[in-house]
């Protein structure tokens, strides 16, 4: 029996003070009693996340067949085998083969993401147990026991901390706060979210410095990873939009053959009375030549081509079909950290107590410079003296590496104040052995300042002090001015710390007095007042400036950004002003998006671009309510707190430097770059795929189309077949191998980024598709029936007449293959006609193809065809030309009236 405690059963424990927790859990700050440990782990299990259930391999194999179009494909295999045609049975069933290993193969790497989140627990823990601290196996932890962290361990299980020192925790993975959070043992109130838990350490999450003791509330499923994990189990990822059209297509196309073939036959025997057998061979001949064979094919060539060019893109696409789902994309959810930030701290602005300067460049690189009023400020002695205290009062340490990227080691607020100090020119080597640290008192949250003593090598002693602004302003008497020391206006620092604050800026003051040459120790009598406060530094994650560009050119193609953090909603709207999102609307927050109801939340998200204190349920339960409104969502993100929504998206895109690997594993796009703009132009590639797989449908289709055409026409009119069922699979076989191919290499068009997205209920065969494949249907079948009928009224053999057909109608598909490189713009220009090369190699394989079918005497013997004429030659090409002319004439007097939306002017 398990008598595990259910997750839902837990206590909120950062809402307990530290005894209440202990009492809860029945410890104590020695640690359980050995005899305890054998009975709550039976009671909790192990501290390990559970396998997910997973289909076998043979059943997963099994169900890549399950799809309506591979069925119509081994239903033309068994026809191709039932007429003798072991090669072309052979063919199809190695491209229905090659689909379903394709989709094996992706859908095996999606089970990787649990694993990855179970990657992320500790493997060991240094925990007190009857008093004695002991290393044991992370998984052997229950709850009750007391853990204890140093800096650079992961957290091996939820905690409540009972003991802290200096103690900061890194939680971008969890929560998605940009910076370590400072951790305390207070008790926080019991409504407050993932991020605010100040007394919290979580599952996974890393030490970025200090030491503690925490108390284990929970362990397994039962931590807030576990709970990730499970939901990301839970979560059913969509289907893309172009397989939701090429199923609803197939359906279509399935049920419209059936009746086809039924009337024909039925109009065959009954109103003509013509033989069954025959009529029934004819009927075997309109369902092949019906059926598009090429199109899975095709569709995994332009899908495999477009990943390629993603590749080189930055952007790794990890499951085939999510390269076209990017161009129907209608909104994009962008993580901020990392994707729509740089993830550096920079100094952004630089209040002194007569001035505020701006200061220019991004990163740990020392680019920019200083900016008063909008104007170049040159490097003075006060801004050398703010950049020297900065530099010294500071345990950070900046690197070029090989390839010019400055590596920070050490804090990232520290990090920016380093930067700082480079950018007024100060080397960091020769300052430090100006003014070597002779002590310091480190930085922790009791008294949240930083204190050091430097002494020259003339003895005068120096001391920096840097730390939150309002506890400098305690201990500061005089304010330094460009031109000398001034009593302090505490009024005018606290409302500069107001107005940063309100720009999204994180806060940092620094000041400094002489000591003593004599002075070598530095203890909290010495920093408790006579110090000059020089100056308040305004420091964020700054956003990308291609992300800046990105966002608007989403924007004009008609893709709605909206950013999803776990960050302060301060920040958060700071950051998206900066970005272009959310300018004039109101943020929400994740403790307001749990009032919602679900109908509540749809009605109030169009006005919504900026959510902020975001959880993992909140980020999924977005991005469903999302989904329910129409939209097709694209998520970014790296946290395993992203994960869950990642795989609800239609298309998650994960960070590939920075981010967890249960991110990049439940994402199916993964950059590389980690940057936002890269988004954007995988989204122009996405569109360029989907407008490549129109205009091979929009190609293939009139083949099919009018092959039917002309076996309907004949049973019909009552001729000889014009095209046996062999003379329609090798029409189809050397269309699709040759001319459709080329399409997939089609460039994408001019204006792809200021089209509006596509309408996600769009159904692949519009009306207008259907009129296009309907009029080129007509023409092709004109042609070949009209030159069958011509060589046959003439006294030419049946065989003649055939070949005449066959390759009327392949010369009409080589001159509809440049009518379809564009689908709405002329083709009558250099480019139009010239381009794209493929499909003039294309059309010359093919052309030799067709003299091979129609002068081989093999290829005679098998196919029944026959050699034709110059003037015959002439006569097929005339028909070619003729269907070329009305497709462009077609074109123009849409373009003319704007008959369709997209077609222009």
């Amino acid at each position: 029996m398990d008598t595990r405690l259910p997750v839902h059963a837990a206590p909120a424990w950062h809402s307990l003070d530290a005894q209440q927790a202990l009492d809860t859990l029945h410890s104590n700050p020695l640690g359980l009693a050995e005899g305890e440990i054998a009975s709550r782990r039976q009671r909790y299990g192990a501290n390990r996340l559970p396998p997910p259930r997973r289909r076998g391999p043979l059943l997963r194999l099994l169900l890549q067949f399950h799809n309506l179009l591979l069925y119509m494909m081994i239903a033309a295999a068994a026809v191709t085998a039932l007429l003798g045609h072991w090669v072309d049975t052979a063919v199809i069933l190695v491209v229905v083969l090659i689909n379903a290993l394709i989709g094996f193969i992706q859908e095996g790497k999606a089970e990787h993401a649990l694993d990855a989140i179970r990657d992320m627990l500790s493997l060991h823990a240094m925990v007190l147990r009857d008093g004695e601290r002991r290393k044991i196996p992370a998984e052997h932890l229950v709850p009750g026991d007391i853990v204890a962290l140093v800096s650079g361990d992961k957290v091996p299980a939820d905690l409540r901390l009972l003991k802290v020192k200096n103690f900061l925790v890194e939680e971008a993975a969890l929560t998605g706060e940009s910076l370590p959070v400072e951790k305390s043992i207070a008790r926080s109130a019991a409504d407050a979210v993932l991020g605010d838990r100040r007394c919290m350490a979580y599952s996974g999450t890393l030490v970025s410095s200090g030491q503690a003791l925490g108390l284990v509330v929970a362990t397994g499923p039962a931590t807030e990873l576990g709970r990730i994990g499970s939901l990301l189990q839970q979560v059913q990822p969509l289907t893309t939009p172009l397989l939701r059209q090429i199923d609803g297509f197939s359906r279509w196309l399935s049920v419209a053959l059936l009746i086809l073939a039924l009337v024909t036959f039925a109009l065959g025997t009954l109103w003509h009375g013509q033989d069954p057998a025959q009529t029934f061979m004819m009927v075997v001949a309109l369902t092949v030549a019906a059926i598009p064979e090429g199109l899975p094919a095709i569709m995994t060539v332009v899908l495999a081509l477009g990943v390629q060019r993603m590749a080189r893109q930055n952007a790794i696409v990890r499951r085939l079909p999510a390269v076209e789902t990017l161009g129907s994309v209608t909104l994009i959810c962008s993580d901020k950290t990392g994707t729509l930030t740089r993830n550096e701290m920079t100094v952004r602005r630089l209040v002194c107590a007569d001035r505020v300067i701006d200061v220019s460049g991004v990163g740990y690189a020392p680019a920019g410079g200083f900016h008063l009023a909008g104007a170049p400020l040159q490097i003075d002695r006060a801004l050398l003296d703010i950049g020297r205290a900065a530099l010294l009062c500071n345990d950070a340490r900046l690197e070029e590496d090989a390839a010019g990227i400055w590596q920070l080691h050490g804090a990232p607020t520290e990090g920016a104040l380093a930067t700082l100090a480079l950018k007024t020119g100060l080397c960091a080597q020769e300052t430090q052995a100006e003014l070597p640290r002779s002590d310091t008192i480190p930085f922790e949250s009791e008294h949240r300042f930083m204190a050091t003593l430097h002494h020259d090598h003339s003895g005068h002693g120096l001391i920096y002090l840097k730390g939150a602004p309002e506890r400098l302003l305690e201990m500061c008497s005089q304010q330094r001015t460009a031109d000398a020391d001034q009593p302090l206006d505490a009024d005018f620092w606290r409302r500069q710390v107001t107005d940063l604050a309100a720009h999204g800026l994180r806060l940092l003051a620094i000041a400094s007095r002489p000591a003593d040459a004599e002075q070598r120790s530095l203890s909290f009598a010495d920093v408790q007042q006579g110090f000059t406060l020089l100056a308040l530094f305004g420091i964020i994650d700054p956003p990308r400036e291609e992300a800046i560009a990105a966002v608007a050119e989403c924007r004009s193609a008609g893709i709605a950004v909206k950013m999803i953090t776990g960050d302060h909603v301060e920040t958060a709207r700071a950051i998206g002003a900066q970005l272009g999102i959310g300018i004039g609307r109101p943020a929400l927050t994740g403790a307001e998006i749990e009032l919602l109801d679900e109908r509540s939340l749809r009605e109030l998200l169009p006005g919504i671009e900026v959510f902020a204190r975001a959880s993992p349920e909140h980020k999924l339960r977005l991005v469903q309510a999302m989904q329910a409104g129409g939209e097709v969502v694209a998520m970014t993100g790296d946290g395993v707190n992203d994960a869950p929504a990642l795989k609800r998206a239609d298309v998650g895109v994960a960070m590939g430097r920075k981010g967890t690997e249960a991110a990049k594993e439940a994402a199916e796009i993964v950059l590389t770059d980690d940057n936002f703009a890269t988004i954007a132009g995988a989204v122009q590639e996405g569109r360029a795929i989907y407008d490549n797989l129109k205009k091979f449908i929009l190609f293939v289709l009139p083949t099919n189309g009018g092959e039917a055409l002309i076996v309907i026409a004949a049973i019909l009119l009552q001729l000889n077949l014009p095209l046996t069922p062999a003379q329609v699979l090798w029409i189809n076989m050397v269309t699709s191998i040759t001319l459709a191919l080329a399409l997939a290499f089609e460039p994408s068009e001019q204006g792809l980024m200021t089209r509006p997205p596509r309408p996600p209920a769009e159904p692949l065969l519009t009306g207008f598709f259907v009129w296009r494949v309907l009029l080129v249907s007509l023409l092709m079948m004109a042609g070949a029936l009209g030159l069958f009928s011509w060589e046959l009224q003439h006294g030419n053999s049946l065989a003649s007449a055939r070949t005449m057909a066959v390759n009327t109608v392949v010369m009409c598909e080589m001159f509809y293959l440049l009518n379809s490189r564009h689908i709405f713009a002329s083709v009558l220009n250099r480019e139009g006609l010239l381009g794209n090369p493929k499909v003039l190699l294309a059309i010359a394989v093919c052309l030799a193809l067709q003299l091979m079918f129609t002068y081989a005497p093999f290829m005679q013997q098998v196919f029944g065809s026959s050699a034709l004429g110059g003037g015959e030659w002439l006569r097929v090409l005339l028909a070619g030309l003729l269907l070329f002319s009305v497709a462009e004439l077609e074109k123009a007097l849409i373009r003319r009236f704007h008959l369709h939306p997209h077609a222009g002017g």
